[in-house]
């Protein structure tokens, strides 16, 4: 049974995470019980606000454990360990042999489901595939899709101005600074330089401005240095595609386990796009500069960065149609387009495991 257990993480370690952090570890306590131990990166990083980012990638973990299950005829369920702070969860899966079990549909997409930064097709998204992503993230979720000219040039002027937050806010620098592997079409636990998706002569640029804040400020402050990286990274791509797709729960999050459900809903809608041929990439810092005015919490020393959050987070709301206490947990792009030719790829199983 311990092999079979090790095959269902080794499928399981392929669930997406914020920059590639993998945030979790994995413990084989007994033949049919497997413990994840959650982290997040709060601490460090201003884009996990109060780890929820995190506790949505746990979610996207164990949901990708319960498919993968499913290929050995198990059923796996989880529960939060009592005791633990969410700062450091301790998810406890129990396994289940269940005869006659059929293997999820989405259980050979786990591998093949990436990241796509690059322009995307036009195409419009058919009732068919619509119909498909909203049933996969289930009856507690709710998406709105935008996907005309005129919307997708809308969300390219709300990401032109939170890529401008992004990157000119001083705590973001340090993220920015080492979440790339430079020179790499592969990485294992960073984002490789091939797929950020820029053109190589910026690729080359950003990475010499990256050495140093004060370089930073320089071409900031002189050389219009966020233009060209935004209109690459944020404005084209949010035109090329087929759509932009949010998914907003129907009862507000309060907890640990709100989050870590909203996680799975998420790679449920990731899964079954890369099922039917579509390619997806997140759309999240404009969503996590929104959840710190929500809780009306600083995200920056600085008041000028905090500013242009509040008027982002009150120009999102008018775009989406919320009220400043309704939710948003997950924001896309999707559409049609070839494979990327460069990706994130994942630590070894040896390396996440304890013991």
């Amino acid at each position: 049974m311990s092999d079979t257990l090790l095959k269902i993480l080794d499928l399981a370690r392929w669930a997406p995470s914020g920059d590639n952090v993998q945030c979790w570890s994995f413990e084989i306590v007994a033949s049919d019980h497997i413990a994840i131990h959650g982290f997040d990166t709060r601490e460090h990083c201003v884009y996990d606000f109060n780890g929820h980012a995190s506790h949505m990638a746990h979610g996207a973990l164990l949901q990708t454990l319960e498919i993968a299950a499913t290929s050995f005829g198990l059923k796996a369920e989880w529960s939060v360990r009592d005791g633990c702070g969410d700062s450091a969860p301790i998810y406890d899966v129990r396994l289940t042999q269940v005869p006659g079990m059929p293997v999820d549909p989405l259980c050979s997409c786990i591998e093949k489901r990436t990241v796509q930064r690059r322009p995307m097709r036009m195409n419009a998204l058919s009732t068919e595939w619509i119909q498909a992503l909203e049933q996969a993230v289930g009856k507690d979720y709710q998406l709105q899709f935008f996907s005309t000219i005129s919307l997708r040039s809308k969300v390219a002027g709300l990401l032109w101005r939170g890529a401008h937050i992004r990157l000119t806010c001083p705590e973001a620098y340090p993220v920015h600074r080492e979440i790339i592997e430079w020179g790499a079409r592969f990485s294992d636990d960073r984002i490789p330089e091939q797929a950020v998706g820029v053109d190589p002569l910026t690729a080359r640029l950003m990475y010499w401005v990256l050495q140093s804040w004060k370089r930073v400020v320089f071409f900031n402050g002189f050389m219009m240095g966020t233009v060209w990286p935004r209109i690459q990274l944020d404005v084209i791509p949010a035109i090329a595609c087929s759509a932009h797709v949010l998914l907003q729960p129907r009862v507000v999050p309060t907890s640990l386990q709100d989050r870590v459900e909203a996680g799975m809903a998420l790679q449920r809608l990731w899964l079954t796009a890369t099922r039917l041929g579509l390619h997806l990439q997140p759309q999240m810092t404009p969503l996590i500069f929104r959840w710190y005015v929500q809780a009306g919490q600083a995200m920056s020393a600085s008041t000028k960065i905090n500013a242009a959050a509040d008027r982002l987070t009150n120009q999102l709301d008018e775009f989406f149609g919320l009220a400043r206490g309704d939710s948003a947990m997950f924001f896309c792009r999707i559409g049609v387009c070839q494979p990327p030719v460069s990706r994130s790829l994942r630590k070894s199983l040896s390396l996440l495991m304890r013991g």
